[in-house]
């Protein structure tokens, strides 16, 4: 399967970095909490996180994965805990922004399409 950033042109990816704003995250750090408000998405550009539904591991992503957006595009509360296993190296995207992409990048809107099919398959 194909990781969220290799959906896009070297030019999209430097739009979307752009809109976003590097973060670095320990390992350890819980960057989205279940059942919090969907206000931010990170894309992972270098690291592994745990994805967690009552502390149950239920997927790790790392490189090129994005995180938190499902909650933002679905307009509901967090369905996951998410768990920096390494160091993290990632764009963080505001709920604004990333539906700013959304709109204005049919590519982006796609990939988002197909990340959330590809969860729900899992």
């Amino acid at each position: 399967m194909a990781t969220f950033f290799e959906h896009f042109t070297p030019k999209e990816v430097a739009k979307i970095s752009g809109l976003g704003r590097r973060v670095h995250l320990p390992e350890g750090w819980s960057p989205i909490w279940k059942d919090t408000p969907a206000d931010k998405a990170y894309i992972i550009l270098d690291g592994t996180v745990s994805v967690r539904v009552d502390g149950t591991e239920i997927a790790q992503l790392g490189a090129g994965d994005i995180v938190g957006e499902a909650a933002i595009m679905g307009h509901s509360l967090r369905t996951a805990t998410i768990v920096a296993l390494t160091p993290l190296d990632t764009i963080h995207l505001t709920d604004e922004t990333l539906i700013q992409l959304d709109k204005e990048m049919p590519s982006f809107h796609a990939a988002l399409l197909e990340v959330a099919q590809s969860r729900v398959n899992n």
